[in-house]
């Protein structure tokens, strides 16, 4: 679309920039704070067609050019803010300048460095300890997420629960995946909170969402995509007509293993082996599980992405069940490789399944650690290692500076630690803590303590803003938003989405309940 690009630097995890001069040669970064005495810095980068150079650039104050994104199809027009200097006054700028070796990868040693020198001036501040923030998002998930008719953990709930005089249900979302913003993940954790603390309802509740789910599998034998209120089970969001996404299909059988392991039911076996012989039943040669298989027909309707990475630490972890599990894990494992060692994994959401997330990161770290658990092959870690350093690119080092009269801003809102859900979906999320296990194992096997560090981060990043009591942040007890606004994307610098998303609610307990665990 265009050879020069030019972004506000709130828009990036690290405000830097990173150029290489070719294949086999070094390159440069370029790195600042996101403000100045100027204003917001601004990054850009460059490529003449014609002469092969690159630019990495820095501008104070910033400019978004050739358009400004807005978080839709619609570019907005290109934005440029100025300072106008006074006779005599003087302001300083800091730059840091990296030098880069040959290596795709160079990358990680700059962002650790500029992390290390960022953490100490961006005191972290968590509003609860981690068994008071497992309490409430466990309360949050039953009290208003978990709809006993039928046995579903809905999707989305509003804040403000008097909307239209219906208690909400004008803006509540009636729907529930399998995986990923709903489902057996998040029901996994409140049974596991549940078990842990002596809590009928909640041990109770959760089964009935797992056993709601396992009871009615697709044609094709693995789980459905969706569920909605109106119409029943049906395929995930993708536009292939009755396809059920992989990384969706995968998360659900991952965590119902984990389900299982706390308590044998013959349903949920029944749905883990359903799912796990279909989809090694469809595997490629080469290793690929498909990213998108038809609900009824069970034909793969598209193996482009990365989106079956999670079906190897699902595969991984059955190990047990069959012998035919773990050779089928690490084929995939050698074939989805590919992807890391090009710094390019996309494919994890079922939304964003063209682009590179955050959530890509995720999955791979989960595959790659698992591989690793299994067999104990060094090469593995080396490639978790290297999957966890491409991961946490898209997690923020610093404290963004929000408007004094935001919410964000009112309530001092630390960002360290928090994620950039993708480019296309430019807001702050939670999903990384769903490997807080994962991080902390590669960290012991690594003899680092540095990804274990950036988990913990992570969890005290998001023991702010759960709401400790009703009306806290305008929302009700346990409740937890999906979106924080850290840049100019879908709302206002400083907002915050009011709604509360199963996820949101389900991945902080998840990372709670692995963090009094271990």
């Amino acid at each position: 679309m265009s050879d020069a690009w030019e972004f506000r630097a709130d828009r990036a995890a690290t405000p830097a920039v990173f150029a290489w001069a070719g294949p086999g040669r070094g390159g440069v970064a370029l790195a600042t704070d996101e403000t100045s005495a100027l204003g917001l810095t601004g990054l850009g980068l460059s490529h003449d067609a014609v002469w092969g150079d690159a630019t990495v650039s820095l501008r104070f104050p910033f400019r978004e050019f050739p358009v400004t994104y807005y978080g839709d199809a619609h570019p907005r027009p290109a934005e440029e803010t100025t300072h106008r200097f006074e006779s005599g006054e003087t302001v300083e700028l800091s730059v840091r300048v990296f030098a880069l070796d040959a290596s795709r990868h160079a990358y990680a040693p700059a962002l650790r460095a500029l992390h290390a020198e960022a953490a100490p001036n961006a005191p972290q501040s968590p509003w609860v300890d981690v068994a008071t923030a497992a309490d409430l998002t466990a309360e949050g998930l039953l009290t208003w997420h978990y709809d006993p008719d039928p046995g579903v953990l809905l999707e989305t709930v509003g804040f403000d629960r008097e909307v239209s005089g219906r208690d909400g249900l004008t803006v509540d979302r009636q729907a529930m995946h399998v995986g990923w913003v709903s489902g057996i993940p998040w029901a996994y954790a409140l049974l596991a909170h549940g078990l842990r603390t002596d809590r009928a309802g909640e041990v109770e509740a959760a089964r009935r969402v797992i056993d709601f789910i396992t009871a009615s599998l697709s044609p094709s034998g693995t789980f459905w995509g969706v569920w909605y209120r109106d119409h029943g089970w049906t395929q995930s969001w993708t536009e292939l007509k009755r396809g059920l996404h992989s990384r969706t299909l995968a998360e659900a059988t991952l965590f119902l293993l984990r389900a299982q392991a706390l308590g044998a039911h013959p349903q949920w076996e029944h749905a883990i082996r359903s799912n796990l012989e279909v989809i090694v039943g469809r595997q490629r040669p080469d290793g690929n599980l498909g990213s998108v298989h038809h609900a009824e027909t069970g034909e793969v309707l598209s193996w482009s992405g990365a989106s079956g990475l999670t079906w190897i630490a699902a595969l991984v972890e059955a190990a047990d069940r069959d012998e035919r599990y773990l050779p089928a894990a690490i084929a995939a494992g050698r074939y989805y490789e590919q992807f890391v060692d090009r710094e390019f994994i996309h494919g994890a959401p079922e939304d964003v399944d063209l682009a590179p997330t955050s959530e890509d990161g995720y999955a791979a770290v989960m595959a790659y650690v698992a591989l690793h658990r299994a067999t104990g092959d060094a090469h593995w870690l080396d490639v978790a290692r290297r999957a966890a350093d491409w991961m946490l690119t898209f997690r923020y080092t610093y404290d963004v500076a929000f408007p004094e009269h935001t919410l964000l801003g009112a309530y001092r809102f630390r960002t360290r630690g928090a994620d950039n859900a993708s480019p296309s979906n430019q807001h702050l999320h939670a999903y990384g803590l769903v490997c807080t296990a994962e991080l902390r194992e590669l960290s012991a096997a690594l003899g680092d303590p540095h990804y274990a560090e950036r988990a913990d981060e992570a969890l005290a990043c998001f023991r702010q803003f759960i709401a400790r009591e009703d009306g806290d942040f305008n929302a009700y007890r346990g409740m937890v938003s999906e979106r924080y606004y850290q840049t100019a994307c879908f709302q206002p610098k400083g907002m915050l989405l009011t709604l509360s998303h199963a996820w949101s609610v389900g991945v902080t307990l998840l990372a709670c309940e692995q963090t009094l665990a271990g």
